[in-house]
């Protein structure tokens, strides 16, 4: 469905006549009787008190006007840098956007940045440069200005036609051909190419004496094409406010199809009346077709930036605050009410951030400058009647990593169960947090792999550094796994967020500061001074750009070294400079250890963001630091190893032995490790080129057997070692050594026997070699059963791993791990099978003997001497 309407939006450096140009734009068009002025305080669409006071936009404003059979929304937006977060949620809803550029000033700063924000949201331009009347504006040089900082496909509109036609040929390639080959070019294809980006018209003129704004509408008119639209629903959401009533509004433009009253959306909600706004006015309509803006009652779901129906989700803001202060309460206020009211701020204006700190049990307010500050004063003082202070501001500063690491996070109190492995990445600075899985449905299910990346994306997670939040990363899920009984989807988020923070505290994190782009223009005898202020900054800049008596000096700083500048300069140059300061992103911190110090964030002491896992033994969950997850996790890693030794051996009958269990953290230990099994080799993890599940199922060798028993537990089993326990536990001790040692000489799989020891206080543990078993006394506060289910964890992704022991749970946890059991009972029969089988081996071997000695007596001497053996005959 073609409609002829367009949405077209009005942008500028602050101060640029903006609004001017707007008011001349619904006079000119037969809008209104009278175009208001700001220094007056009339304008039509300033329609609040503030604005109107500080002559200045501070909200976006809709007007309707109609071009001929062309249907216009206009929407102005604010020009003051604090307020640019206003701005650009407008740019999701423009067909069009009008640039206005003070001929006086030229190419700001804030210009650059806006135009980059139109780039990005691939809008098509018209330029408006106004203030022409005034006094040394050149038309020439401006427009040479806007090829040169802009785009070189400026082209100025208002020259005579064979001029504009060279202009345009300049372009585009089909621009050419087609001037070529017919001597002119058509207005579809003048349309075409400024759709596309690849012209941007140039008007010239003064809004304030109304000049050139005719031309401008006639360029729109007959140059600007409008979008077709869809059938089906659709909608973007680009603002949230409430009107003097306290009701809540939705600002959306209609993409598709048609929005009528009473019509059910997919949140379940319906639209209770539909406004169509013009200035501070409005009228109440039925229906909007696509193309249409408007404002609906009814909906309390909706946010900023949403998409409804057939409309898909929009791009996360490119402009973020940078500045947070506390916000000081009246005393006696409710905090947590207040809180809440705020938090009506928050969704209505997107640039502040309302947060509420746990540990200090304060409010912050994340803003863009200091100027917001004074109108969010005024706005919480007119709509809650509250008069707030602000504290002295800080800057907002964001972490990232230097190297790729494999962050696990495992949950499993009692009848939970979820773990998950991420891969953390750099990012390219200034692309955010990116997220993606590369794990196998096979491993884990893709309801639960969808679940996940909601989870990543849920939260901010705060860095390790300064708590601060995470930026320029890209975090892949890479395994997971899932219980088909106890996982539930809180257990996936727990996993997540532990395996966020997991990664962090193994990768080598940077502390992020903001940076501002700035321009300075000041007399030229001052360029000294302000060259070494930038230095003493922290900042870089470009050679000076002289003009007559004035030079231009642009460059970058750190945020935090600027923020007073400003009036710095005012003061050394008498009022004769001006500095411009635009948000250029984030890079390394340049005192970042100072920062971290004063800050002192502790990781491990943030309890709503915790580093370690929770694992579960004997029916219970504990806690596992960071730095032992590794130990404990029970899927593969998914980064490799490319060491020539992966695990410490023992040198056991020739056979490679057990893996490293847990001592060499202890320089004690680990020479009492070191002594029986060799040296530790630590492994080098690095990023799998391929990842394969394949990789992960390492194929055992079923030459390499072993029987980890627990003795404590044998011993109670047994009636024989029971009674014998009850008069001397030592002698029972080695008595099942004795058994287990002649069991081991038979079947020559490596046995391990292991002895609680966890109630000896400062036992650090034992590992000696008894005969051919090794025998393990565990450390205090370490069990028989933790020291079984970690080794048995270790060592079961390579070897055969049986475990004999009768506790039940113990049983199910080692059947979970992939290891085989064994009852107290099956040993004994094992033990008693093995006993029998060495005494028909040991009389198999004396017939032997004794018939090799027999071999060469006569059959009588061997009748003889058989009969003597079996007692048929005596010598005397």
């Amino acid at each position: 469905m073609n409609t002829k309407r367009l949405v077209i939006g009005i942008l500028a450096h602050v101060d640029a006549g903006k609004t001017t140009l707007a008011e001349g734009i619904l006079y000119k068009s037969g809008s209104i009787r009278k175009a208001g002025r700001v220094d007056h305080g009339d304008a039509f669409l300033d329609t609040y008190a503030l604005e109107r006071s500080r002559g200045i936009t501070i909200f976006s404003k809709q007007a309707e006007l109609q071009l001929n059979d062309l249907a216009v929304t206009l929407l102005d937006t604010p020009g003051h840098v604090d307020f640019s977060a206003e701005m650009e949620r407008t740019l999701q809803v423009l067909d069009y956007a009008i640039l206005v550029i003070s001929g006086a000033d030229g190419v700001q700063g804030h210009v650059q940045t806006l135009w980059r924000l139109l780039k990005q949201y691939n809008i098509p331009v018209f330029m408006f440069i106004n203030k022409m009347d005034q006094e040394g504006t050149d038309r020439e040089k401006l427009l040479a200005e806007l090829n040169q900082k802009l785009e070189e496909r400026c082209v100025d509109f208002g020259s005579d036609l064979e001029m504009l036609y060279d202009a345009l040929a300049m372009c585009d390639e089909h621009l050419m051909e087609t001037y070529l080959e017919e001597g002119e070019i058509d207005d579809e294809a003048i349309k075409t190419a400024i759709c596309e980006r690849k012209v941007f018209p140039c008007f010239f003129g003064s809004a304030l004496k109304m000049e050139g704004i005719d031309e401008l509408l006639d360029g729109i008119e007959r140059y600007a094409r409008v979008p077709d639209y869809g059938e089906d629903f659709g909608a973007r959401v680009y603002k949230i406010s409430r009107d003097d009533q306290g009701n809540r509004l939705t600002h959306m433009k209609v993409t598709g199809g048609v929005l009528k009253v009473k019509m059910p959306l997919e949140t379940g909600e319906k639209v209770d009346q539909i406004r169509i706004y013009s200035g501070a006015g409005f009228q109440t309509v039925q229906e909007v077709k696509a193309g249409g803006i408007c404002a609906v009652t009814g909906l309390v779901k909706t946010r900023s930036g949403e998409g409804i129906g057939a409309e898909g989700q929009g791009t996360e803001p490119i402009l973020e605050p940078v500045l947070t202060y506390q916000i000081q309460l009246p005393e006696g206020t409710n905090v947590h009410d207040m809180f809440l009211k705020l938090k009506q701020l928050e969704e209505e204006e997107p640039q502040l951030q309302i947060v509420w700190d746990d540990h200090s049990g304060e409010i912050h307010a994340k803003v863009m400058g200091e100027i917001q500050i004074e109108i969010l004063k005024s706005l919480i003082g007119d709509r809650f009647h509250v008069e707030v202070g602000f504290g002295t501001g800080s800057i907002v500063y964001k972490e990232t990593i230097e190297n790729t690491v494999e962050g696990v996070g495992h949950y499993e109190p009692l009848r939970h169960y979820a773990e998950i492995h991420l891969l953390l990445e750099p990012g390219e600075p200034g692309s955010g947090l990116v997220f993606e899985t590369l794990c196998s449905e096979d491993l884990l299910d893709r309801n639960w792999q969808r679940l996940i990346l909601t989870h990543l994306m849920e939260k901010k997670h705060r860095g390790v550094l300064t708590g601060s939040e995470i930026t320029d990363m890209k975090i892949s899920l890479v395994s997971g796994r899932a219980h088909t009984k106890h996982t539930e989807g809180g257990d996936f988020r727990q996993a997540t967020y532990r395996a966020v923070r997991q990664g962090l505290r193994q990768a080598k994190s940077v502390l992020l500061e903001p940076i501002y782009d700035f321009c300075l223009e000041i007399p030229s005898d001052k360029v000294g001074r302000a060259m070494t202020d930038i230095q003493t900054m922290k900042g870089t800049f470009e050679p000076p750009l002289m003009e007559e008596d004035r030079a231009i000096i642009t460059g970058s700083a750190p945020v935090i070294n600027m923020r007073e500048y400003a009036s710095e300069v005012l003061a050394y140059t008498k009022g004769m400079g001006s500095l411009t300061c635009t948000l250029k992103g984030y890079a390394p911190c340049h005192n970042a250890e100072a920062v971290i110090e004063a800050i002192g964030y502790d990781p491990e002491a943030d309890l709503d963001n915790p580093t370690g896992s929770v694992f579960c033994t004997h029916g219970a969950g504990f806690n596992v630091p960071w730095d032992q997850v590794h130990e404990y996790m029970h899927l593969d890693s998914y980064l490799k190893t490319e060491t020539v030794e992966e695990t410490a051996e023992l040198e056991v009958s020739g056979l490679k032995s057990v893996p490293s269990v847990g001592f060499s953290e202890d320089a004690e230990l680990q020479q009492i490790f070191e002594r029986t099994y060799g040296p530790v080799k630590r492994k080098e993890w690095r990023r799998a080129e391929v990842p394969e599940t394949v990789q992960k199922n390492r194929e055992k060798k079923p030459e390499e057997s072993y029987l980890l028993v627990d003795g404590y537990n044998i011993i109670f089993s047994w009636d024989e070692l029971h009674e014998l326990a009850d008069v001397n536990i030592t002698s029972t001790r080695n008595a099942l050594m004795d058994i287990l040692s002649n069991y081991q000489g038979f079947r020559k799989d490596t046995l391990i026997l292991v002895f609680d020891a966890y109630k000896v206080q400062g036992n650090p543990g034992q590992v000696f070699k008894y005969h051919n078993i090794h025998v393990v006394y565990t450390k205090e506060a370490e069990t028989a059963d933790q020291y079984i289910e970690k080794t048995v964890h270790r060592m079961n992704r390579k070897y055969n791993v049986t475990v004999a022991t009768s506790d039940a749970l113990e049983q199910v946890i080692i059947l979970g791990q992939g290891a085989n059991r064994m009852s107290a009972r099956g040993l004994k029969d094992e033990v008693e099978q093995a006993c029998r089988e060495i005494r028909q081996i040991l009389d198999e071997r004396r017939e032997t003997n004794r018939n090799y000695l027999l071999s060469g007596l006569s059959k009588e001497m061997t009748d003889m001497v058989e009969d003597v053996r079996l007692g048929k005959k005596v010598f005397k």
